[in-house]
């Protein structure tokens, strides 16, 4: 059975410290790739998808996100405001959890950028979650086609789509992408304060719940400046 999320949460409220100096006056959600936020790229795929709500955490500038989504209504917007805490990814999701309700629901970084396959990745996800067997599922890119990453992978996923979180020596063919949908049960008896969104991640692969989903296309890792211009060059060929 598959679910389609008619809510989101997109994560916004990061410093963008490795993209300084762009984030020096400005939040890494709306540095520009292509012409258009990062936020913006975000924001419109999840109205493509059928998201009729999406709740955006603010925290670094906080006023200048809030004053660049005000007009928006497809998505429409509800701010997380969190200027005067720091909650970290997981802290952030249980704040939000009363504004998210009981379904499950697409989880973002405001900073992931894909370009989609044959198939919407957003809609691929609604697809194949299955709230019977699933309690996250997150789409996984590959560490080789990918564009910006450099690092080891974080998951190795079983042919079923089981993750399998990288040992430490490891080198694993996939990373988290930054997409994922989640159901809010995974918080209940959550830690309260900050907290990482992986301490979810882990328990739901204790209890053999975390699944993932090979993207369909090509990720792009935007985390410093130099990855903004190979995304961009990536990103205006897959239009052109």
């Amino acid at each position: 059975m598959s679910v389609q999320p008619l809510k989101a949460m997109v994560l916004a409220a990061g410093f963008g410290l490795r993209m300084r100096p762009l984030t020096d006056h400005k939040p890494k959600p709306l540095v520009p790739v292509a012409g258009k936020p990062l936020l913006d790229h975000v924001l419109d795929r999840l109205a493509d998808a059928g998201v009729a709500e999406a709740v955006v955490n603010v925290h670094y500038l906080p006023d200048q996100i809030i004053d660049h989504v005000t007009t928006r209504t497809s998505p429409r917007i509800i701010i997380s405001d969190e200027r005067d805490q720091v909650l970290g990814t997981g802290g952030a999701v249980v704040k939000a959890l009363p504004l998210l309700g009981d379904a499950p629901f697409y989880h973002l970084n405001a900073d992931t950028l894909w370009i989609d396959g044959v198939r919407p990745n957003l809609a691929r996800l609604a697809d194949t979650f299955d709230p019977a067997r699933m309690d996250i599922l997150l789409l996984m890119a590959p560490t080789a086609g990918s564009i910006g990453y450099a690092g080891k992978g974080d998951f190795a996923m079983a042919a079923d789509g089981t993750l399998r979180k990288r040992k430490e020596n490891e080198v694993t063919p996939f990373v988290y992408a930054g997409v994922a949908i989640i159901s809010p049960a995974i918080f209940a008896g959550a830690p309260q304060g900050e907290f990482s969104l992986t301490t979810m991640f882990d328990r739901a692969a204790e209890q053999g719940r975390l699944f993932g989903l090979r993207l369909d296309g090509t990720w792009m890792h935007v985390g410093t400046p130099d990855a903004v211009e190979a995304a961009e060059r990536a990103y205006l060929a897959s239009v052109a």
